[in-house]
């Protein structure tokens, strides 16, 4: 009874001093969701996707997770056993205990404060996000099953997410992603996405965004992710140092925020992360709340150039031959890469799979598995 009287002031307070405001606001019913899982409890709460990230009620979210929920003058204190956060009242920011401010977007929907399930992070807890298996799960040390085991448990369960259409993917995600971009064909790169209803994600060089800058904010524009990959793409000079591989990465970022107005945390590095970025590397620039990722499907088109054919085979060969994981496809932003893209995007459309862009609250898929 007090936590209803609790959230009966927070809803009035709010609107009495016009506080809410809604954003992005959609309809639940027609929007991609999943259950969310929480340690190995697979609750009721649906996850709504929009713009491929998955919004969750704070309220029923408080509920799961034992959060202490404190309405202040700023905004809404959220603390939980191992963290706290606090979401400001613009509903596009908050605020990190050491000061620092981050983007995180909320809105109010059907009278509730949605809030992103990666906002669970700040809280102690870590994120599965498994969307071939229909699953979204916050976990701590209170977990006893991996990820596998509570597939299997709730396999009934989450089957029935999936064959009743509540995805939205039929369980079937594929992540493109370009590198070395943008450049003088972004532009028909992009066209190529829309026609296809695809998204991808483009890990782009902070002089490349500088030269073709309203590329930058077209992709952004069109729902795709931006992405770092650095500034010089020089092995010698990115790997010389821990301290110049994060120094290129928050240039990159840097520019990336002047054009679009807009930070991130996803980074892929020069030539990938094995064997150059060691751990005093990855220490370095993880530690900064950055996330690596690489690729599980080479699509080789820097080495096959105008081989059409071979890259083609190349990308089906090695999406066929995965298993367990979603495809993440490396491509680069080349004249290229044009001529074959429509041919593998109609395939994997044909297969079933929907195109998604990768997320901060994503867990990172890489060479050295480090899921920071």
């Amino acid at each position: 009874m007090f936590k209803k009287k609790v959230w009966l002031l927070f809803i009035v307070l709010f609107v009495c001093t016009g506080l809410v405001r809604e954003i992005d606001t959609v309809n639940a019913a027609g929007a991609g969701s999943l259950k969310l899982g929480v340690n190995d409890k697979l609750t009721k709460i649906d996850a709504v996707s929009i713009k491929d990230t998955y919004y969750v009620s704070l309220r029923d979210l408080s509920l799961e997770l034992n959060l202490n929920l404190t309405l202040q003058g700023v905004g809404i204190h959220v603390k939980g056993n191992n963290g706290s956060i606090e979401l400001l009242n613009d509903h596009a920011t908050a605020l990190l205990p050491n000061g620092k401010t981050i983007p995180l977007k909320t809105f109010v929907e059907n009278g509730r404060t949605m809030v992103p399930v990666k906002m669970t992070s700040h809280l102690g807890f870590s994120i599965s996000f498994k969307p071939a298996q229909s699953l979204l799960r916050v976990y701590n040390s209170g977990a006893k099953l991996d990820d596998a085991a509570f597939v299997n448990q709730h396999k009934k369960a989450l089957q029935q997410n999936v064959t009743t259409g509540t995805t939205g993917t039929k369980g079937k995600v594929v992540y493109l992603s370009f590198d070395d971009g943008p450049s003088a064909t972004t532009s028909q790169l992009l066209n190529i996405l829309a026609k296809y209803d695809a998204k991808a994600t483009f890990f782009m060089l902070g002089n490349n965004m500088n030269a073709h800058a309203s590329q930058v904010k077209r992709l952004v524009k069109e729902g795709h992710a931006p992405a770092l990959h650095g500034m010089t793409h020089v092995k010698d000079k990115f790997y010389a140092s821990p301290a110049s591989a994060l120094k290129e990465m928050n240039d990159d970022n840097a520019i990336l925020k002047k054009i679009t107005g807009q930070s991130t945390t996803l980074i892929r590095t020069p030539y990938g992360s094995k064997p150059y970025l060691t751990k005093p590397f990855r220490d370095k620039i993880l530690t900064q709340g950055y996330h690596l990722w690489d690729w599980n499907v080479d699509s080789e088109d820097w080495r096959y150039k105008n081989d059409s054919n071979s890259i083609y085979n190349t990308v089906m060969r090695e999406v066929h031959g995965l298993k367990k994981s979603s495809p993440v496809i490396l491509m680069h932003d080349q004249k290229a890469t044009l001529k074959v893209l429509p041919r593998i995007l109609e395939t994997l459309k044909k297969e079933g799979y929907a195109f998604h862009v990768i997320t901060s609250d994503m867990e990172p898929n890489n060479f050295w598995k480090d899921k920071r």
